[in-house]
């Protein structure tokens, strides 16, 4: 556990760190709140290893191959302007994406375009599949080209969403997930949950409820992390973690009421258990 400042809205209270790529920013956010944060990263994020269906999207792309591009995460965007800067290609590939519409979920994928000097076209009223889904339906897709970017799974009501209004889906996954934390250090993580230890678990991405729930099932834990999760606070960093944890079974607690992204989230934290 880290040892927070002495005054804050969350002194005396542990907070559990689900993340992984941003647990420095995270925890320092909540530790100079007064919290004591206790890491348990579940999911890291790692390049796909196919490689060759990233460059042949990346090609797609600069050779305005598409009519449209759908962008899931900024993750996925970042991934794969990397690829293109490895392979020499960023200058051609930024130029191709420049001239495609381009629709997104959420502000990640917002601000990682930002980053290249490119925006959206427009964007999904809400950062879910449910959301693209209705942005896509006020768009003419008959005879369209559309890249779509998804992140680590497969997501068939989009796909069949697209194909559905006669367009033709070319999917890139330029990343994946694998497991950051040995399945012991996660069974300690859900004992010491289970007997009251944490006050309250934060959860910033599906992938992390799917391990934690994973590595229950493999260790025999399954009621335990129930009743584990039902003596905690659960924190969402928005709609898409909420509703795989509710999916389980799981109540949420706090959730920014916009924005989703992690400053928001302990903004949520500091007014549901700090009051402030």
């Amino acid at each position: 556990m880290e040892t927070p400042t002495q005054s804050g809205p969350l002194v005396g209270k542990v907070v559990a760190l689900a993340e992984y790529r941003f647990l420095d920013v995270l925890a320092g956010m909540l530790t100079r709140e007064g919290a004591t944060t206790l890491r348990v990263p579940l999911v890291s994020i790692l390049d796909t290893e196919d490689t060759s269906h990233v460059d042949a999207w990346i090609d797609m792309a600069k050779a305005n191959g598409f009519d449209l591009a759908v962008f899931m995460t900024g993750e996925g965007i970042r991934r794969l302007a990397a690829r293109a800067d490895l392979t020499g290609q960023k200058t051609s590939f930024v130029a191709g994406l420049s001239k495609i519409r381009i629709l997104t979920r959420g502000p990640k994928p917002v601000a990682a375009l930002r980053e290249l000097g490119l925006g959206p076209s427009f964007q999904a009223p809400a950062p879910t599949t449910d959301g693209l889904i209705t942005a896509l339906g006020g768009e003419d897709l008959r005879g369209k080209s559309v890249g779509v970017q998804l992140h680590g799974n497969d997501n068939p009501p989009l796909i069949t969403a697209i194909e559905s209004a006669g367009a033709t889906a070319h999917v890139v996954k330029p990343y994946r997930y694998a497991p950051a934390t040995d399945s012991g250090r996660v069974v300690d993580f859900i004992r010491r949950m289970g007997q009251g230890e944490i006050d309250l678990l934060a959860i910033t991405s599906s992938p992390q409820v799917d391990r934690l729930f994973e590595v229950a099932h493999e260790a025999g834990l399954e009621a335990e992390l129930h009743e584990g999760l039902k003596k905690t606070l659960i924190a969402s960093v928005g709609p898409v973690a909420s509703a795989t944890l509710e999916r389980l079974g799981v109540r949420v607690d706090v959730c920014p009421e916009d924005g989703f992204v992690m400053k928001k989230l302990v903004m949520a934290i500091r007014k549901r258990v700090g009051g402030v």
